[in-house]
């Protein structure tokens, strides 16, 4: 039903950590090295560690270059989406590409777990901002929560990020998304390991929109907060942004809001949010894509929440 404009790139997205977000997504659907238990998209059907040119690099660029002539008011280009983008063989190139095309920054989101690859951590150090994960503070926890593909261990992994800490320039922010009654309990083992990865910032998160597995449960914002002061001064709890001023002047289409919602699923008012649009406007657009069955609704706690449907 919907004819979308873009492929590879959605939004901007009004990101609750780097602002007006335009995202990138170089993989086609759930392509991953882990399969974790919070994700949001639901369970990897690609899991892999075997990197390759999913998308035509070609054709990323030439979305890129149109939006960037349309939409001037971006803070950050961020490689994201619904996979890992390291797995993406030539993310170096699209990288050197964007900052050609721009002053833009580009950030990248990613799970971490090839930076072990010495050509992965050198294709990254073209990056101006690097966030990668970190879930759990040793193996039998990362294999029960992220659950990665054969030929990915734990120690390598924190290896990789201490590697790419001492060679790369730019900042590094290190996400630690927390379970409640499971990676909560790590906290001490989480906070010594990332003494040895010396992220710039380390931000707190947990499971806010509906997981893959019911047994990812989230944490209060007062049990993040308290943890957060047990991580130290670089340790800040991801914060809800602020609907826009100027929502009531934009709008989107059905075609953009399901582009959103196939990488971040959204409740109506963070759609309005993430888009800087007014509820009304989303709410009528995820209703025009409920009845054509492009996405769906799932409940959480006292929400709903609505992603694209897979397959």
């Amino acid at each position: 039903m919907s004819n979308d404009t873009y492929r590879y790139i959605f939004g901007p997205v009004v990101s609750r950590r780097i602002g007006r977000s335009l995202g990138v997504d170089l993989l086609p659907p759930k392509t991953c090295t882990y399969d974790c238990v919070y994700c949001q998209l639901g369970r990897t059907t690609h899991k892999t560690a075997e990197r390759g040119e999913f998308v035509p690099l070609e054709d990323v660029l030439a979305e890129l270059r149109r939006k960037l002539d349309e939409d001037r008011h971006i803070d950050y280009i961020t490689v994201v989406g619904s996979g890992e983008p390291t797995l993406y063989s030539r993310l170096g190139e699209f990288i050197a590409a964007a900052k050609r095309l721009t002053d833009v920054p580009v950030a990248v989101i990613t799970n971490g777990s090839l930076f072990w690859r010495p050509e992965v951590r050198a294709e990254l150090l073209l990056a101006d901002l690097v966030i990668p994960s970190l879930d759990a503070g040793d193996e039998a926890m990362f294999e029960d929560v992220n659950r990665p593909c054969d030929g990915i261990a734990f120690e390598q992994m924190v290896e990789g990020l201490v590697a790419f800490r001492r060679d790369f320039p730019g900042q590094i922010w290190l996400e630690v998304l927390l379970l409640a009654g499971v990676t909560d309990e790590q906290v001490a083992r989480i906070k010594a390991l990332a003494e040895t990865i010396r992220p710039d910032r380390i931000q707190l998160n947990t499971a806010v929109r509906p997981p893959t597995f019911s047994t990812a449960r989230p944490l209060t914002a007062e049990a993040l907060s308290r943890i957060a002061a047990v991580l130290g001064e670089h340790a800040e709890v991801v914060a809800d942004v602020a609907p826009a001023e100027d929502a009531a002047h934009r709008s989107a289409t059905p075609g953009e809001v399901l582009n959103m919602l196939r990488r971040h699923p959204a409740s109506v008012s963070e759609t309005a949010i993430n888009l800087s649009i007014t509820e009304q406007n989303a709410r009528e657009c995820i209703e025009i894509l409920l009845d054509s069955g492009e996405i769906e609704a799932h409940r959480l706690e006292k929400a709903t929440y609505f992603r694209a449907r897979t397959g």
